[in-house]
């Protein structure tokens, strides 16, 4: 899937993913998508639960090879 922007979040521990994906999104324009990668599993639950709360679209999440990649539309 095509990104807007990619955040390279591996090896940070929680709360840092979140955090970063948070200034990440801020600088972006409505309907870009931003694509997190991370290592941390914390996220697999924490970064969706974001999305929702901050009113962004979380298109699709998924793990592979001990990496967990979202990709969030910014609403």
């Amino acid at each position: 899937m095509e990104a807007d922007q990619t955040l390279d979040a591996k090896g940070l521990q929680c709360p840092m993913p979140l955090v970063k994906a948070q200034k990440a999104i801020k600088k972006m324009k409505s309907g870009e998508i931003l694509k997190i990668v991370t290592n941390d599993s914390g996220s697999y639950s924490d970064i969706p639960a974001w999305a929702k709360t901050t009113g962004n679209k979380l298109i699709e999440r998924k793990e592979e090879e001990g990496m967990y990649i979202f990709w969030i539309q910014k609403s």
